[in-house]
């Protein structure tokens, strides 16, 4: 498996955490996660394929400055300019949840991506209307009164009472994964992403995914409770390429922790294999 590395760098004048290690892919592979979590999300398949995994901006060890950009563009532009400061002329690309941020810079510039993989990632389609969780942090003072209340006993709570997780899991993930970095700064970034993009702004931002050809897999839970399974098929329509969706038995938000052998499998996709 390939050894991980972890340094931060200087990006559009924002300091960003970034997790690599060495490729095994014919393109590089870039892996963006969602909320409310960080780039650790991808050390299972940074092991196996190599690539870069930051922790976007607002999140996990990267600054989360009051000036930062959080909503689509704002994130594309990052994307952009972290894309340059690595010098990748063509690369692979890994999105779930909001990481989907990074379909905006993929359809800016088309011929950058040799493959794509879209895991249960929010839906830039028409027809979406946001989880019941995300409703509330769109709406002020209710929004950050929710943000404020969270507590360790509440996530652990809700991520039960949704089924997002695998119920072993739930404890762990809930300390390691969202609240050893939800402060002041991630709820913040989280506010402001979600009230930047009501239901036509997700529609207009993914206008132009029939312009990406190359390969994609849509792999979607099928108990995920935040985003319905037909916007996995919606989404293997809208790519212009030869898409192949799998929807995951028994899987929620993150079905790659319920089927760990989807991260082979992702793999393998990957690499070509």
């Amino acid at each position: 498996m390939a050894e991980i590395e972890e340094r931060t760098a200087e990006i559009a004048g924002t300091q960003v955490f970034l997790r690599e290690a060495a490729r095994q892919t014919a393109a590089p592979v870039l892996y963006l996660h969602g909320v409310p979590t960080s780039g650790a999300d991808w050390i299972p398949f940074l092991e196996r394929t190599g690539g870069i995994a930051p922790d976007l901006p607002g999140f996990g060890r990267s600054a989360k400055s009051g000036g930062f950009d959080y909503s689509i563009p704002g994130y594309a532009e990052f994307l952009a300019a972290l894309v340059e400061d690595l010098g990748l002329e063509r690369l692979s690309m890994v999105v779930h949840d909001w990481g989907g941020v990074g379909l905006a810079l993929a359809q800016e510039r088309p011929a950058l991506v040799d493959r794509l993989v879209v895991i249960d990632c929010v839906p830039l389609l028409p027809g979406y209307r946001w989880h019941r969780t995300a409703r509330i942090w769109r709406t002020p003072i209710a929004g950050e009164l929710l943000m404020g209340s969270t507590t360790r006993f509440t996530a652990r709570r809700a991520m039960r009472m949704s089924g997002a997780l695998p119920e072993n899991v739930v404890d762990d993930w809930v300390d390691k994964a969202w609240l050893a970095h939800f402060d002041h700064g991630t709820q913040r970034a989280i506010l402001r992403l979600y009230r930047s993009a009501p239901p036509p702004v997700l529609e207009r931002a993914g206008e132009r995914l029939g312009e990406l050809r190359g390969p994609a897999l849509v792999v979607w839970g099928d108990r995920d409770p935040f985003l319905p399974t037909k916007f996995a098929h919606a989404y293997g329509e809208a790519l212009g390429g030869a898409a192949r969706v799998e929807i995951v038995e028994s899987a929620g938000h993150w079905p790659w922790l319920n089927r760990p052998e989807l991260v082979d499998e992702i793999a393998a996709f990957l690499t070509g294999a």
